[in-house]
C-alpha cells in the first residue's frame, strides 16, 4: 500500500513538473524563456503569476483606394444652400412687409401732425399744454418710425438679392 501511494505520490510530482512553466523573462515588451539570450541581453526574471503570451501577426495594410461619396457631399452642399436661400428669402419676404408697414404708419403720422399743426381734440382746444404734449409725441412717433424705415432698408440691403 504505501508503495502504491508512494508510485502515485511520483507520478503527480512528475506530471506537475511538466505542467509547470519554464523561467520567463522581460527585455522591454519582449518576453522570452530563453536563459542564455536573456543573459546577454540583460532581461529580468518575471517573478509571480504566469505570463501568457500571445504572438500575433502584423495588422495587413489596406491597399484598396478610399472612396469617396462625392454625390452625397454635393447633395447635402446643395440642400445646405437651398435650405440657406429659403431662409433669405423669407426673412426677405418678412422686412419688406414690415417695411411697408412702417411707411404706412409714417404716412398717417405725417398727415395727422399736418407739419406740426395737427387738428386740436376736444380736451385740447382749452388746454394747449396737453395739444403741445400730443404734438412731440406725434414728431416723436414720426422720428422713431423713420428709424424704423432706415433699419429696414439696411436690413435689405444685407441680404442676398431675391431670386424670384
Amino acid at each position: 500500500m504505501k508503495h502504491a501511494i508512494l508510485t502515485m505520490l511520483g507520478a503527480s510530482l512528475f506530471v506537475a513538473t511538466s505542467w509547470a512553466q519554464e523561467q520567463i523573462y522581460r527585455c522591454g515588451n519582449v518576453y522570452t524563456n530563453q536563459a542564455t539570450q536573456a543573459e546577454k541581453r540583460k532581461c529580468k526574471l518575471v517573478k509571480g503569476g504566469n505570463v501568457t503570451v500571445v504572438k500575433s501577426r502584423p495588422a495587413e495594410k489596406s491597399v484598396a483606394p478610399v472612396r469617396v461619396a462625392t454625390k452625397a457631399v454635393d447633395a447635402r452642399d446643395g440642400d445646405k444652400a437651398a435650405a440657406q436661400r429659403a431662409r433669405d428669402a423669407e426673412a426677405r419676404q418678412i422686412i419688406e412687409a414690415e417695411l411697408r408697414k412702417a411707411e404706412v404708419r409714417r404716412e398717417e403720422l405725417h398727415r395727422e401732425y399736418n407739419s406740426g399743426e395737427p387738428e386740436k381734440l376736444g380736451s385740447e382746444a382749452r388746454n394747449h399744454e396737453r395739444y403741445m404734449e400730443r404734438v412731440a409725441e406725434l414728431k416723436a412717433s414720426i422720428d422713431r418710425t423713420e428709424n424704423d424705415i432706415v433699419v429696414l432698408r439696411r436690413e435689405l440691403a444685407r441680404l442676398p438679392a431675391s431670386t424670384q
